[in-house]
């Protein structure tokens, strides 16, 4: 048997995903990387103090 999918329908979820992807999880994503590094690099000075100190 073969499924068949509806063109506009699949297109329009298509679509969202898209947009949820760029308008959402892109900068998400690049909000979580760049403040983890930041905390890793807040914790690791606290241990070896500040640069060139």
């Amino acid at each position: 048997m073969s499924e068949t999918t509806s063109g506009p329908s699949v297109k329009t979820q298509e679509r969202r995903s898209l947009i949820f992807l760029s308008v959402v999880m892109a900068p998400l994503l690049a909000v979580v990387v760049v403040s983890g590094y930041g905390f890793l690099v807040w914790v690791y000075q606290m241990f070896a103090g500040p640069p060139g100190g």
